[in-house]
């Protein structure tokens, strides 16, 4: 299964070469993939596979993959229909396609998404593989982004889907949780389901992202949209695939959840209104495509209604007829594909005499359609046939709710006769009259064989297998067997039964509601289309209420901003100490002498920062407040937090002073005129709130503290005897590896927004100067380019004898920081500092002299080597961002130890050197290009 998944990933990501260079050819080499996948899945058919991967247990992400006899079923319709729909995609587009090969690698991705979703035994892998496919049908929907339509069925497509998901999501945390297992395979093994209200919350949740997965009313109106794909997609997604995802979930929580009170009432209910709503609708469109999508929401209620009914003969009828779906109904989307090619229109009333001009077409599509209808000998008929026998022997549901439902479905069904015959009709037979909406039948030419294949043999396999019931029983009935004892078992003939009673009648009023068609025409304000306008409702009432929202918190305030979001910081911990269980809190004021002396001298800082005009001076007294707190970690043990303390202040007050240069020296009087009374009583509240709170914290703590057992685990684990660097690059390198993701996003950010057009490149190099004289001799290399006035040969000199020392120091912390004070981290800002100190003794040509590479190749590198750490550790089967040790003995050196954590320290290490090197150049290097420019403007103008 494994195998299978990293098949799909390497075909997605070499598709757009090989499109490239075969052609629309490639998608036959593309077909092979899901082909050979199809083989194992035969090959293990009777057999029950796992695979289990320890990712992250701690939170339940394990890896783990369970082939039982539903996923079977599942995959060989994904796998099957997927080689086939690649095949067709092989003569349906032409090689001069736009983003062909993005669209390749998206449909290749979509069909091992879809493997992987059902087998997957984890619920939350279950999500993932969920969620994935929400983003591939969203860009092959909107593989035509150029269209309108296609945008706005992307867009809808994944709002909804996604939104389903989300809610899916909720209801899987909370019945992992109060279940005490996300493995689907442990839920199912028990003889006594999880119970609850909880836990009914949790089956309607997950069924309302099923449901809307799966096109059912009221959330269906998405996929009618969704025709606005190519048909390929249509015909895969739309019919096969993408919209069974709800159907299979649904039936796989059957066994387990089909008595859950939610249950019934939704899945049922809901089912069977689509069946009847979506059947009448198919037959007022006149689009050949919307009339088989229409037909697709009736048929997706139909199934939903058939698994959840939850008796193994129901179950059986519904697999069956997920099966006989999938044949036909991507068959059907493939004809009209071939129709709309060749006489280059879909709609049904321009369409005159293409059954004797196209007559192999037409047999396919007959076949096709007579399956949907189900009528014998295929095997539509026989899912029919059974799913009447399962309602009729629904002993779970009440008599009225069986009659009720009996009588929904023989509706339903005939509808399914008037629009297959209808769909027939409007593209083979000729007609008297015809609406001219462009080019029509006239201009027809004939598929080629190529083309005509995949849906020729969708409609053959149909066939076949009507009378070929008994063997497939064989290959269903076991998921049947999942909820109960089968009495009853899929046949071609059952002899003179109720079923076959209810399907000449069934057959008779479709044949009514067929010839009755002219009667039958589409409203302007049909009920189905309220869906539509409701979603695009909502969509203007949340604009609406988010511009509100947005007007009413951010009105381009910052000290609105910074009050609305401190006022909540103060409040809302404070309700919640004042409303729950609270512990008693005992404190010592200091431990030392020093400790009240540093915190004097931090809030004399603090203090005076409220009130200096000077900027600079500001900045200072802050960074004393900074410096403070470095000392107070230094006394209490904590060289590692110190040592990084200082460095970050260091750095910060740099940044600080490199931006002030755009700034006046002073503060506007009018600015620090008054005494802002409600500013200090916000500042005053939100320090004793953090204070109580980290009192209370500390206080509620009633086991032994983790940080006693923390430096054994990190010399045991990660191989070090720094704990606090063991913990950023080992322990917790998932929350480092996200906070220097954040980091790369900020320091991007902020370089977008000061070069405005183009930021990356190298830093400018002395000889870039048209002022640039290579005879002339500096103590540093771009140091003469610096105006006079700004020179310090004292600050140049000194640079030149320390930078060395600093960058050894830099390399020496990153080699120490694994067993003593230092790091990547503190390397990096080390590093950082140098560079500073070139660019504040040479200027902005200095920095390209000290560093001359690109800021954001030096980014990409730490972000690359951070997260290939990551999946590296995942490859060779250990936990992501685990540590391996090597200890080997070098001639000379000695005894060396190498822990693998230290690449993804490196990473670290050259972030923060990239990060400080897109500062230096975009709040150094480009703010004195752009000073240089306004002053000698300005001068000019003087002239």
């Amino acid at each position: 299964m494994l195998a299978i998944l990293l098949a799909h990933v390497l075909a997605a990501f070499t598709a757009p070469l090989c499109v490239r260079v075969l052609g629309r050819n490639a998608f036959y080499v593309f077909a092979l993939v899901p082909i050979g996948s199809l083989c194992w899945v035969i090959a293990n058919w009777d057999s029950t596979q796992r695979v289990r991967i320890t990712w992250a247990p701690t939170i339940r992400m394990d890896i783990e993959l369970r082939f039982d006899s539903l996923a079977a079923v599942l995959a060989a319709l994904v796998l099957g229909i997927g080689a086939l729909v690649l095949a067709y995609c092989a003569r349906y587009f032409d090689d001069d396609e736009p983003r062909l090969g993005v669209f390749a690698a998206q449909l290749i991705g979509f069909a091992g998404a879809m493997f992987g979703l059902v087998t997957s035994d984890n619920m939350l892998l279950l999500y993932v593989f969920w969620e994935v496919t929400t983003v591939l049908s969203f860009l092959l929907v909107g593989h035509d982004a150029e269209r309108a339509a296609s945008r706005r069925a992307a867009i809808q497509a994944l709002l909804v889907t996604g939104a389903g998901g989300l809610s899916m999501l909720v209801g899987i945390v909370i019945l992992g949780q109060r279940g005490g297992s996300y493995l689907l395979s442990d839920l199912l093994a028990r003889e006594q389901p999880p119970g609850g209200v909880a836990v009914s919350v949790a089956v309607a949740l997950i069924l309302v992202g099923a449901l809307s997965k799966s096109a059912i009313v009221p959330l269906h109106f998405w996929l009618p949209g969704a025709m606005a794909a190519p048909t390929p997609v249509s015909a895969y997604l739309h019919a096969a695939a993408m919209v069974k995802a709800g159907v299979y979930l649904v039936a796989r929580l059957a066994p387990v959840f089909a008595q859950s009170p939610p249950w019934h009432p939704l899945v049922l209910t809901l089912g069977l209104v689509s069946m009847l709503l979506a059947g009448w609708r198919a037959l007022q469109v006149t689009d050949l495509k919307l009339v088989l999508a229409f037909g697709t929401v009736s048929q997706l209620g139909f199934l939903i209604l058939l698994v959840g009914i939850g008796t193994p003969y129901a179950a059986l009828a519904g697999v069956a007829m997920v099966v006989a779906h999938a044949l036909f109904k991507a068959c059907l989307f493939m004809v009209v594909g071939i129709i709309d090619h060749g006489a280059g229109t879909r709609d049904l009333r321009a369409l005159s005499g293409l059954g004797r001009r196209a007559p192999v077409l037409f047999g396919v599509a007959s076949l096709a359609a007579l399956s949907m209808a189900g009528l014998p000998p295929l095997f539509g008929f026989v899912g029919k046939e059974s799913a009447l026998g399962a309602v009729l022997d629904a002993d779970n549901l009440a008599t009225p709710s069986r009659m009720a439902m009996l009588v929904g479905v023989a509706l339903g069904s005939a509808l399914t006769v008037g629009y297959s015959a209808r769909f027939i009709w409007g593209a083979f037979a000729t007609k008297s009259t015809t609406v001219d909406t462009g080019p029509s039948a006239a201009r027809w030419h004939a598929p080629g064989a190529l083309l005509l294949a995949p849906p020729a043999l969708l409609a053959l396999a149909a066939f076949v297998a009507g009378p070929a019931a008994g063997g497939i029983d064989g290959l269903l009935a076991p998921y049947a067997r999942t909820l109960g004892e089968l009495s009853e078992h899929l046949a071609l003939w059952h002899g003179l039964t109720a079923p076959l009673g209810l399907t000449v009648l069934i057959v008779a009023a479709g044949a009514a509601l067929f010839l009755e068609r002219g009667r039958i025409i589409e409203s302007g304000h049909h009920i189905l289309g309220n869906a539509d306008r409701a979603y695009d409702a909502t969509l203007r009432a949340m604009d609406r209420l988010s511009l509100r929202m947005t007007g009413a918190v951010q009105r381009g305030s910052l000290p609105l901003s910074q009050a609305t979001i401190l006022g909540t910081l103060t409040v809302l911990p404070v309700l919640a100490l004042a409303l729950g269980t609270r512990t008693g809190v005992r404190l010592r004021l200091w431990d030392s002498p020093l400790q009240p002396a540093i915190a004097a001298i931090m809030v004399a800082m603090a203090l005076a920062a409220t009130v200096l005009r000077n900027r600079l001076a500001g900045v200072l007294v802050v960074g004393v407040t900074g410096y403070g707190c470095g000392v107070v970690f230094a006394l209490h043990g904590a060289p590692d937090l110190a040592l990084t303390q200082f460095l970050v202040e260091t750095l910060t007050l740099v940044v600080f002073v490199l931006v002030l240069r755009a700034f006046p020296a002073e503060i506007d009087e009018s600015r620090t005129a008054d005494f802002k009374a409600r500013r200090a009583l916000l500042a005053a509240a939100v320090g004793a709130t953090v204070a109580t709170l980290a009192a209370f914290a500390t206080a509620a703590r009633s086991t032994e503290p983790i940080w006693h057992r923390i430096p054994e685990a990190a010399y045991t684990f990660g191989g070090g005897k720094n704990a606090v660097n063991v913990l950023l690059v080992d322990i917790r390198a998932w929350d480092t590896l996200g906070e220097v993701s954040v980091l790369i996003v900020a320091a991007t950010g902020v370089a977008s927004l000061v070069f405005r057009t183009r930021r990356f490149g190298a830093a400018p190099r002395a000889a870039d100067s048209p002022r640039y004289d290579p005879d002339l001799v500096s103590w540093l290399p771009a140091a003469r380019l610096m105006a006079r006035e700004d020179r310090s040969m004292v600050l140049q000199i000194t640079t030149r004898l320390v930078f060395p020392t600093i960058m050894v120091l830099s390399v020496y912390f990153f080699f120490a920081g694994h067993n003593a004070p230092g790091g990547g981290f503190a390397g990096g800002l080390t590093a950082g500092l140098a560079l500073t100190l070139r660019y504040l003794a040479g200027g902005r040509y200095e920095l390209g002299e000290a560093l001359p590479v690109d800021a954001g190749q030096v980014l990409g590198a730490g972000l690359a080597l951070a997260a290939g750490t990551a999946a590296g550790s995942l490859l060779l089967g250990a936990p992501p961002l685990s540590s391996a040790i090597v200890e080997i003995t070098l001639p000379l050196i000695g005894h060396v130890k190498l822990v693998t954590a230290s690449f993804f320290d490196l990473g670290v290490y050259l972030i923060v050197v990239g990060l400080v090197l897109d500062v230096l150049r975009s709040l150094g290097a480009r703010l004195d290009s752009e000073l240089s420019e306004a002053t000698e403007s300005t001068a000019g103008h003087g002239r």
